[in-house]
């Protein structure tokens, strides 16, 4: 019996061990903890000029620094309305970050996680868009996405989109003025830069005019790769067909 307790506790710690080691340096990555623990949150609002939309005016101290405007949240599984019900609010398990929302009402929203002396080989995340057909590339609600090396200055990961162009080809307009990406997951080796320091920073924007609207999914941020999102709602009709025809065949050859 006491030896069977000493292996169960083995098997407890070296749980912990290597949970720990999966996403080692990241504060909540997959936001599990139904909040948004471990990120800095930043917000203000938008009224024009491409350049104020630099991160940097939303966060603490910044210019335009104004949490009153603040519209991000943790969600749970569901399909977004926006999207005629295509796309899963969280890409695995049980929440996601939603940067920013689907109210139109200047709003920017931002939220940023630094890590220190990282040492994993690879960063992971996943990202959705959802964003509302409005104006031009300069006066669209939009969002910006991007990992940096600190230690050294490079960017090692940038995304940036609008509502006024789909040349990307990621997106896919809603039978109303909504346009939406399916689950975006990006695998960044970083090997060769152990010990760096490096910033995520996910920025999301209505249009400047109060009338149209941006937001952003952001799942599974941390050094493992998240695991595989569950089946689209195309697909799950799909796996219902087949499970259908299977029940089928066995009741006839009964």
């Amino acid at each position: 019996m006491m030896m069977t307790i000493r292996r169960l506790a083995w098997c407890v710690l070296l749980s912990l061990a290597l949970t720990g080691s999966a996403f080692a340096g990241f504060v909540n990555g997959g936001f599990e903890t139904g909040d948004l623990t471990g990120w800095t949150q930043g917000a203000g609002y938008w009224y024009g000029g491409m350049s104020n939309l630099d991160p940097v005016n939303y966060l603490p101290g910044g210019q335009f620094y104004d949490m009153s405007a603040n519209a991000s949240a943790v969600v749970g599984p569901g399909l977004d309305p926006n999207t005629d019900n295509q796309l899963n609010m969280v890409y695995a398990d049980n929440y996601a970050a939603r940067v920013n929302d689907g109210y139109n009402n200047y709003s920017v929203s931002v939220i940023s996680q630094t890590v220190g002396n990282y040492t994993d080989p690879y960063i992971y995340f996943a990202w959705a868009a959802v964003l509302q057909s409005s104006h031009g590339p300069t006066d669209s609600d939009n969002f910006g996405l991007k990992l940096t090396d600190v230690t050294t200055g490079a960017t090692l990961y940038s995304a940036y989109y609008n509502s006024a162009d789909n040349s990307s080809g990621l997106f896919t307009q809603s039978s109303s003025d909504w346009f939406y990406t399916s689950w975006q997951v990006q695998q960044l080796d970083v090997s060769a830069l152990a010990g760096d320091t490096f910033t995520l920073t996910l920025l999301a924007s209505d249009c400047p005019y109060g009338g149209h609207a941006g937001y952003v999914y952001l799942d599974g941020f941390g050094a493992a790769p998240p695991p595989p999102g569950v089946p689209e709602p195309a697909t799950m009709a799909l796996i219902g067909l087949g499970l259908s025809g299977l029940a089928v065949t066995r009741l006839r050859k009964r």
